[in-house]
């Protein structure tokens, strides 16, 4: 098979991404335009992260403006929800960029994937816990803050265990709860394979209950995992401090100045005998 042939192959094998219906009243027209735009890629992936071959009916998304009555419904730092697995999916884009989501595509991402869940394991009762982190990690949105967050976690404050709790805490409590979901879900693909997700998910779909849906999946018990969790988190909180400090940020410059030094005395020197030789090797002068 060609290249271009398994590519091909390849695309009509691809699911089919959730179609949107995006709502947006007239101030928000602009913002409902770039979420039009958004490359089906990055839902295909939310689908593939949770186990669906179909994407089900399309997805209400509705855009609401502060001071609207969805909006004075919600805490301020909410951003954004959905409702079930039918939707609708409602954001509030003078909210965002609000942790754990960058942009306005990134909380779409997050809260599709909310409704994608509840699809991939219909009725089943899921920690809130693991429903975050897999929306976190579906939408994309990691990077260095969150790591810095997760130096501040504590596995004597409740661990997995007392997680759900958190989420109903302030914005900190929140912001925290968070990281360390989508963390222990970063985790968990990364020791298990990217489809573990979606194979709890499975699992949970048939009716067990989630701790035993986890283990089925995943050949572990939650404790084993969460354990296996703190031990890395362990060696992170011991090292990032020391490598994001001042001191090491300018022993690398330092580092990275003397190197490129040393190339550029290379250089010169591998000139200098290149001339050399070649005088060495021109013909005498006539005189």
């Amino acid at each position: 098979m060609t290249a271009a042939a398994a590519a091909a192959l390849a695309l009509l094998l691809a699911p089919l991404p959730p179609r949107l219906l995006i709502e947006a009243p007239r101030e928000l027209a602009g913002r409902a335009a770039e979420l039009e735009r958004l490359p089906p890629a990055r839902l295909e992936g939310a689908m593939r992260l949770v186990g669906l071959s179909e994407p089900g009916p399309p997805i209400r998304v509705l855009l609401a403006a502060e001071g609207s009555p969805a909006a004075r419904a919600a805490p301020s730092w909410v951003a954004g929800y959905a409702l079930g697995a039918g939707g609708p999916v409602v954001l509030f884009p003078a909210r965002t960029p609000a942790y754990p989501d960058g942009s306005l595509e990134e909380l779409l991402g997050h809260e599709v994937a909310h409704v994608l869940i509840d699809r991939a394991a219909p009725g089943a009762e899921l920690p809130r816990w693991f429903q975050e982190g897999l929306a976190t990690v579906a939408g994309g949105s990691w990077g260095l803050a969150d790591r810095s967050r997760l130096v501040r976690l504590d596995p004597e404050r409740g661990g997995l265990a007392g997680l759900d709790r958190r989420f109903a805490g302030g914005p900190a409590e929140v912001e925290r709860a968070y990281a360390f979901s989508a963390a222990f879900v970063r985790s968990l693909m990364q020791r298990h394979g990217r489809d573990a997700p979606a194979a709890v998910l499975a699992e949970a779909a048939r009716g067990l209950p989630f701790a035993e849906a986890f283990a089925r999946a995943t050949g572990e018990s939650l404790a084993a995992a969460e354990a296996a969790f703190w031990r890395r988190h362990d060696l992170l909180s011991r090292w990032l401090p020391l490598l994001t400090s001042s001191l090491t940020l300018w022993l690398a410059v330092a580092a990275l100045a003397l190197w490129a030094a040393r190339r550029r005395r290379a250089r010169a020197a591998a000139l200098m005998r290149q001339w050399r030789e070649e005088e060495e090797r021109a013909p005498p002068l006539d005189g």
